[in-house]
């Protein structure tokens, strides 16, 4: 329903003045006194949505457009509503995605934008032969990955916890199994990229790999459920419902 998910966007003093929205007031009058209702500031605005909403769903709902770098409805790519998380009371800042993130009292948020490298690894599936060929194929296209200086940057910036320079040890030990299974979570936000001071692309290396293991074996079971999932219309997207508490 509509009052499920119902945000107040508090502009700056400058900004224009927006049409006054009757049916929205009153729903927002019904929420605010159903005390169901918090407040978080998202890229330096202050928004009011229900507590039981994620992030993503409240910036949807505040009026803002989605745009690049603000979340899949907007850039179509999983992994690009990543962002920078200050909880309140808290020091600490995180990065999380928005989609996966639940509304808190006090939140700060600030999406992070992503800027393609001048050097980007350029290569086509098809290209490779067998899997004899795959772990010299490897460092040819990634030949940065050899240069990993182990600063645990990207494993600071990933928002699902994966051990990042570990999947880059396992690509120059030519583990390809445990590279694949490692970066299985992968949702391509491209933090780890951004926090690599060697241009590693280290998810873009995971993808690599994943896509070559995928060709040159049977399809991973859960890929093809997915897919037909995706076919048949069962993952439609409905960001008016709220995410489970």
């Amino acid at each position: 329903m509509a009052c499920a998910l119902l945000y107040d966007v508090y502009p700056p003093p400058d900004a224009p003045a927006r049409k006054p929205n009757v049916g929205a007031d009153a729903i927002r009058v019904k929420v605010k006194a159903m005390g169901d209702s918090i407040r978080l500031t998202i890229d330096g605005r202050a928004v009011t949505a229900v507590k039981s909403a994620s992030i993503i769903q409240a910036y949807a709902h505040s009026g803002e457009a989605m745009t690049a770098n603000v979340g899949c409805m907007g850039q179509g790519v999983c992994g690009s509503c990543r962002c920078l998380v200050r909880k309140e009371g808290e020091q600490e800042v995180r990065t999380l995605l928005a989609c996966e993130t639940q509304v808190e009292e006090g939140m700060q948020v600030s999406f992070i934008d992503y800027f393609m490298p001048a050097h980007v690894h350029r290569y086509q599936i098809k290209d490779i032969g067998d899997s004899w060929d795959l772990l010299e194929r490897m460092h040819a296209i990634f030949p940065e990955a050899a240069h990993c200086r182990h600063c645990g940057g990207c494993d600071r910036s990933c928002p699902r916890g994966i051990v990042v320079q570990q999947g880059v040890a396992y690509a120059n030990a030519g583990d390809m199994t445990a590279l694949v299974k490692l970066f299985d979570h992968c949702v391509m936000c491209n933090l780890c990229t951004l926090a690599c001071p060697e241009n590693i692309r280290p998810n873009h290396l995971g993808l690599f790999m994943r896509r070559a293991v995928a060709a040159l074996t049977l399809r991973p079971i859960d890929l093809l459920r997915r897919l037909h999932e995706i076919e048949g219309g069962a993952l439609a997207v409905d960001i008016s419902k709220p995410v489970d508490a």
